[in-house]
Order: structure tokens, then sequence, then C-alpha cells
């Protein structure tokens, strides 16, 4: 197994990790387009993945991010489901420190994921936990080369007739230390507007209204869809409860950052348009973008 880290050498502290760490492959990234020292962004850590994949030479590649703590049985669990002919497989996802922040931000992020999940076919797995076939993702490298967006990549492979798995014994947890509140509330913000930036690549100027229009329900509807799923799970009620103040903040700020994607529509790369998502989907599927059989 190779473990690479794909990083900006600016950040703090690399240099005591790289000594304790020496066996991983360690990948300076100097010059990344997207990265926007002391603001609050995403987008350079969908570069840090993409460049992080076309380096790897494993035949699975694997995700997860510098918090997130595999158990002692992650990679065997991984490599067992994909025998099972997925093209994509993720797992769930756990916190693992007892904050009110953090509870509220692990729902916020993964309480979809948050197991017991159901095992077999889904039509989403989260990059804090995910792994692909590399022949998968070199059909549609068009898609990701200059970063890696989890909705995206998951919708190209099932429009190109991939399957995609989810298993509860595929474990991540996350360990967010020094987390505060305005940092969150900015990233919710940040990360919201990058979801919707993502989807308006392949969804309609319809569409894109539509859900501007509704984005200041989604507080609500959010919270609401994780409260279901905490009592249909019957796990950490308690932990929900406490955070419940902190999480409707939170969804606030993620709403806010939708609507101003939808409203926007500014994508990651203004030359990357919904045809060139198209063409990319169909290159997935072995189909040229006017739907014939390539080679």
């Amino acid at each position: 197994m190779e473990v690479s880290v794909p990083y900006h050498p600016g950040i703090s502290g690399i240099e005591q990790l790289q000594r304790r760490f020496p066996h991983l492959r360690w990948l300076p990234i100097p010059a990344l387009r997207t990265y926007a020292a002391g603001r609050p962004g995403r987008e350079h850590h969908d570069e840090l993945r993409a460049l992080g994949i076309a380096a790897a030479r494993g035949q699975i590649v694997a995700l997860v991010e510098d918090h997130g703590r595999p158990d002692a049985h992650w990679c065997a669990n991984l490599v067992k489901a994909h025998q099972r002919g997925y093209d994509g497989v993720g797992g769930a996802i756990e916190n693992g420190i007892d904050r009110s922040l953090n509870w509220a931000v692990y729902f916020c992020d993964f309480g979809a994921y948050q197991n017991p999940v159901r095992a077999g076919e889904t039509a989403m797995i989260s990059d804090a936990n995910a792994s692909y076939k590399r022949e998968v993702l070199e059909r549609i490298r068009d898609i990701w080369r200059d970063g890696f967006h989890q909705v995206v990549v998951n919708e190209a492979i099932r429009r190109g007739g991939g399957r995609l798995g989810l298993f509860p014994d595929i474990v991540v947890r996350q360990y967010r230390e020094g987390l505060k509140f305005g940092e969150a509330l900015a990233e919710r913000y940040v990360w919201g507007r990058s979801f919707a930036a993502s989807r308006c690549r392949w969804i309609g100027r319809g569409e894109r209204i539509l859900r501007a229009a509704l984005a200041p329900l989604l507080p609500a509807v959010l919270t609401a869809r994780m409260a279901a799923a905490v009592l249909r799970k019957g796990r950490l009620r308690r932990q929900f409860a406490a955070a419940l103040p902190l999480i409707l903040l939170l969804e606030m700020s993620w709403s806010l950052g939708e609507l101003t994607g939808y409203v926007s529509g500014v994508p990651f790369r203004a030359d990357l348009c919904y045809s060139d998502y198209i063409r990319g989907a169909a290159i997935a599927s072995g189909r040229g973008a006017n739907g014939r059989k390539t080679a």
C-alpha cells in the first residue's frame, strides 16, 4: 500500500510530520491555482485531491482527510467491498471529539454517513471516506483533472453506468481539534456555495432559479432530515440535542452559501460548463457527446 500526502508547502508543522512519517510519499504542491492565503475556501482541497489521485499508482485509489482516522480494518474491508464489483466504495464516518461544536459540524457534514449505514448500492459517497478503481477514474479524468469534486465525480460514474457502494464496516473517525465557531460558520458558507457551484455544472437555468428560491428553507429541511436520521438510527440523540442550536446556525450559513452559488452560477473553472460535463460523462460510459459508441 502507498500513502500519498499532497500538501501546500506553506502550512506549518509539515517538517515535523515528515520526520515522524518518513515512509509516506510527500507531494509538495507550491503552485495551487485555487489557493488564497488568509481567505476561507475549499477549492484548493479539491485541487490537492486531484493532484494526489493523478500521482497515485495503486489499482484502488482511496481518499481520507487530514483529520480522518481510519479504523484498524479499513483497508481490508475496503478491498473486500471492491471485489463485489463496485466502481466506487465509501463507508461510515463517525465523530471522535465529544464537544458540542464538533458534534454540530459532524452532523452537518457527515450525519448521513453515521453508522449504521445500509450496506449496498448508493447514489453518493463522501470524499472523506471514499475509494475508486483506478481504471474508472481514468475514464473520467477530464472531470476531475483540475479539481476533484465528489458530487460531479460520483454523478459522472453513475451516469456512465457505474455503481457506488456504501458499507458500515469501512469506518473513518473525524478528529477536528481546535475547531472554532467563527471558522466553522465561514466554512459552511464557503462549502454551501461550493456545493451549489458544482451542481450548476449539470442543472439547467430553471432548476438553478428554483433551488435558489428554496434555499432559505434549507436550515429547517436539513435539520429535520438530520433529526429523523438520528431517531431512526437510535444513536447519538443526546449529542444531537445538545448541538441543535449550533446546527441551526451552521445550516443558515450553508443556505446563504447555496443561494449565492445558484444565483452567481460560478463554477470552479469559468471554461467548464454544462456541455463539458455531459461530454465527460458520455466518455465515462464509452459514448461520445452525441451518444454514439466510442472506442
